[in-house]
């Protein structure tokens, strides 16, 4: 399976394209093709050296040109890019692609991490990707509530949940594959995607407990 991520050069990106290409192709994705290129080309040697061979592989290039080819597709980018970015590459995505949001509409205050659609009545990150959707069924939301810092060491094994909307059971089935392969990980089906902001929601929330009660890059785990 091809996977392309769109920020494949970001934290979250680096993260994902290594734990990924165990079993699978991965696309790195950049507004500047030669940074995805250099990107792709550290992650491989990242890869090889934390799993020995792999069975994917790992190049780089322009959003747009990884979007046509991509089987799955990770929008790892900020909420404020959501419009430019997506009316760009999602009408080019094949009609099979499943998309994957992992988009969080949060801002800085002096309270703390506040959710962007309560405190300024927009629409939360599901509800604006969808637009640009030639399927929104194909489109899921998931990977809200994942520390960086760790999805980005390959040799640490996770520990969380990861909450997953959508209204397409064979495209949520496949996201949840891609969650079970990275060891530690288990997905938490919370409804359609109506729903996503119960997701998107949980990051403010996990991100003010940590600050708050100075808890080292937590998750969430339902027991």
């Amino acid at each position: 399976m091809k996977i392309g991520i769109i920020g494949g050069t970001g934290g979250m990106g680096k993260g994902f394209a290594l734990r990924w290409s165990i079993n699978h192709d991965i696309l790195v994705g950049s507004r500047d093709a030669q940074r995805a290129v250099q990107s792709a080309e550290e992650y491989t040697k990242m890869a090889k050296e934390a799993f020995g061979e792999i069975k994917g592989t790992i190049s780089g290039n322009d959003n747009v040109s990884i979007s046509k080819e991509s089987d799955v597709l990770v929008l790892s980018i900020p909420y404020e890019n959501i419009e430019s970015t997506c009316s760009q590459i999602l009408p080019m995505i094949k009609d099979s692609c499943v998309v994957i949001s992992p988009i969080v509409p949060m801002t800085k205050t002096d309270l703390g991490f506040e959710f962007i659609p309560l405190i300024e009545n927009k629409p939360f990150s599901y509800q604006l990707v969808s637009k640009h959707m030639k399927d929104k069924s194909k489109l899921v939301s998931a990977f809200h509530v994942i520390s960086e810092k760790k999805l980005v060491n390959p040799k640490l094994t996770l520990d969380y949940d990861i909450f997953v909307c959508g209204d397409d059971q064979n495209s949520v089935d496949v996201v949840n594959g891609l969650i079970n392969e990275i060891k530690g990980l288990r997905p938490i089906y919370l409804g359609p995607g109506s729903l996503s902001y119960f997701a998107e929601i949980s990051t403010p929330l996990l991100l003010n407990a940590m600050i708050k009660n100075k808890i080292k890059n937590p998750g969430i785990k339902i027991v």
